[in-house]
């Protein structure tokens, strides 16, 4: 009997948790108000998630936001809210952020396990513990937290949801299994997508994986376009990409789906090639759950 593996299982459950948190987007006291100056902060996972959010928020006309990298938070600047995204609460790089900026800028936690540190870290805390995830490599939480971000800066989920179904009955051909490299491309919210797809790729499965801005491929990545080479775009194709990338011989996938029904199908297919190279999904090299540095 074939084990199915947490992350495979994981995986499947996001069109219903989708729905669930799209539900619950008008009632998540703490998410900002239209106006606020936001900046959403996170690690690996969450960064990219965040980067997602922050195009989409300013794309509807509701504030300046930005995204960074925990480590790398500029200061409050002029920030009304800053929005921590950690699925574990326990991230050191996080939860010394917010101790820094304490008093000094509303906080907002999003997080996916209670009784953490964090509960007790930031202003307000929204608490998506029904996405909370076994496996190490973030799947479903991740996209989760997105589902909410989307319903609240006023996007109707069904279109996605409907996409997240077909992505999670997708089977990954052979071909694509097989394949030596893996270049993810995004535009606008989709760019942070795009990079959450290749470090999928690279956690689950140890594969070579590249992202970058669609527009930006043409200056030097194509350059590593070949036979037996993925290069997969999520969101809008630039003109002339694919022929120019299937002159180079590799193989141009155009995502079809909603781009975060996309890295569905991106996730699915990590798990796949972890397992044909012989590779754990649920235990992936060199990783923990949480990245929890020692104090001193």
């Amino acid at each position: 009997m074939t084990t199915v593996s947490h992350t495979s299982a994981e995986i499947a459950t996001q069109p219903e948790l989708w729905a669930r948190a799209a539900a619950l987007a008008g009632d998540c006291v703490g998410l900002p108000k239209s106006g606020e100056r936001v900046a959403i902060v996170g690690c690996g996972t969450s960064w990219f998630i965040g980067q997602a959010y922050a195009v989409l928020r300013e794309r509807a006309g509701l504030g300046v936001t930005d995204a960074f990298a925990a480590s790398e938070f500029p200061g409050v600047r002029d920030y009304d809210r800053v929005i921590a995204l950690t699925r574990s609460g326990t991230t050191t790089e996080v939860l010394r952020l917010l101790a820094d900026i304490r008093g000094a800028v509303a906080t907002t936690a999003i997080t996916g396990t209670p009784g953490t540190p964090i509960m007790t870290s930031a202003d307000e805390i929204v608490m998506l513990d029904f996405a909370d995830e076994q496996s190490v490599v973030q799947t479903r939480f991740a996209t989760t937290a997105l589902a909410l971000l989307r319903a609240h800066v006023g996007e109707d989920p069904a279109a996605a949801v409907r996409d997240a179904e077909t992505a999670v009955a997708w089977v990954p051909d052979a071909a694509l299994v097989a394949a030596e490299q893996f270049t993810f491309l995004g535009s606008g919210w989709s760019t942070g997508l795009a990079a959450e797809a290749a470090l999928k790729m690279r956690e689950a499965a140890g594969a070579w994986t590249e992202s970058y801005p669609a527009m930006e491929y043409r200056h030097g990545p194509i350059s590593i376009a070949a036979p037996n080479r993925i290069t997969w775009v999520f969101g809008p194709v630039p003109e002339g990409l694919a022929e120019q990338v299937a002159a180079t011989g590799g193989t141009f996938v155009a995502g079809a789906l909603d781009p975060m029904a996309e890295l569905v199908r991106v996730q699915k297919l990590a798990v796949a090639v972890a397992e044909s190279r012989g590779l754990n999904p649920d235990e992936p090299r060199h990783l923990t759950r949480s990245v929890v540095l020692d104090a001193s």
